[in-house]
């Protein structure tokens, strides 16, 4: 059977350079960095290498990268370290309502504590409006903490205009650049951030491994407790072989960003008039031109999205659905409801994301698949259309 794989915004496989690129570290230079001798020092240099290469990509200072074991720990570290360090000046932070659950469960955390945390409001798109950030900042706001780019609908936040907003009134400027890093242009100085975290295995790397960014100068206190790894900001024995995977994949990411950008633009445009075209009842979520050049999210009304999702997996096509969370229990994307998504339609939501291995070949075989699962489905559904 035909296996078409358009999950890339859950994870995407190993490059099989970067694989390469990671061998030797698991068995010939397999050293701990910290260590003095020369087997440590050689490890020592492929961190290094590869802290280089990440700042290169982000118009950043070497120095200025802190790598992580993910997305999940650098949004962890960013928040609750400024927090921790800029409490004499506040405890007030600026978020979205649409952040991934990294953040939001890290200020629903801090909220306990006694820091207040406002949730700003989305348009129908998926954007947050600069205005709104603006009029929310108060005197005691240390942190603002907007995402680049959602990872459900795909919507690109116009991060430079917050930043600017953010250092005119003296706030920390956070983003989660999880589902941009490798996909989208980053310049963190036009971008205004402060700090910025990113993963490698949503880029064809190794998962356990992702970077902070932290401007220099920054205040922020440690999340990692423990040995002095990373200049005092993270402890940890360093994954040495994930470290030179992420470095090898941020290479490879510069060297196709562009092409591969252009394509993948035409091949999800595509898709979406074509589901859109194809399927009754049917809208696009997320904005129609800031999006990632991947992220094709649509809900289909009056349909169960999971059961849409195991028949597709029957046709051989593995991709997502928004209407469930993390956990076992089904409820409904946060994400889509922020939008103002009726209900009908969001649990028909259907997220679809393009990747490297993607072909013309694999859009046409789900557009030609998709508008009879949907009617089997849909012949079946609990959700019928309200009279």
């Amino acid at each position: 059977m035909k296996r078409i794989y358009l999950d890339h915004a859950a994870t995407t496989p190993v490059e099989p350079r970067v694989v390469e690129a990671m061998l030797p570290y698991f068995h010939e230079v397999f050293g701990n960095p910290s260590s003095l001798h020369s087997i440590g020092q050689e490890a020592r240099r492929a961190v290094e290498n590869a802290r280089e290469v990440i700042a290169s990509f982000l118009a950043a200072k070497p120095e200025e990268i802190i790598f992580t074991s993910g997305g999940t720990e650098s949004d962890n570290t960013a928040i609750k370290g400024v927090v921790s360090a800029m409490e004499e000046k506040g405890n007030h932070i600026i978020t979205s309502a649409i952040e991934h659950h990294a953040v939001l469960e890290t200020c629903k955390y801090l909220e306990k504590q006694g820091v207040h945390i406002t949730y700003l409001k989305v348009d129908k798109t998926g954007l947050v409006d600069p205005d709104d950030v603006r009029r929310a900042i108060t005197d005691k706001t240390v942190l603002i903490s907007i995402m680049h780019a959602n990872n459900e609908i795909g919507t690109i936040e116009p991060i430079a205009d917050i930043g600017a907003i953010a250092h005119e009134r003296g706030v920390l400027f956070h983003t989660d650049a999880v589902q941009s890093f490798g996909h989208l242009p980053i310049n963190v100085n036009e971008m205004n951030v402060d700090l910025l975290s990113a993963s490698a295995h949503k880029l064809y790397g190794p998962k356990g491994v992702g970077i902070l960014y932290v401007r220099e100068g920054t205040r922020m206190f440690s999340f990692m407790h423990g040995g002095g790894q990373e200049r005092g900001r993270r402890a940890s024995t360093h994954n040495v072989p994930g470290i030179a995977g992420l470095g090898k994949v941020v290479e490879l990411a510069g060297e196709i960003m562009e092409k591969e950008t252009i394509r993948l633009t035409s091949l999800r445009d595509k898709m979406i008039k074509g589901i859109l075209d194809g399927i009754g009842d049917t809208v696009l979520n997320g904005h129609p031109v800031k999006r990632l050049p991947n992220n094709i999210n649509v809900s289909i009304g009056y349909i169960e999205g999971e059961t849409l999702l195991l028949n597709l997996d029957r046709m051989g096509i593995a991709c997502a659905t928004g209407s469930a969370c993390t956990s076992s229990a089904v409820e409904p994307s946060h994400v889509l409801a922020a939008t103002g998504l009726s209900h009908d339609f969001i649990h028909g939501s259907l997220r679809l994301t393009l990747g490297r291995s993607t072909s013309q070949e694999d859009i046409d075989y789900v557009l030609e698949v998709l508008p009879g699962i949907v009617d089997k489905v849909r012949s079946v559904s609990t959700i019928k259309r309200s009279v």
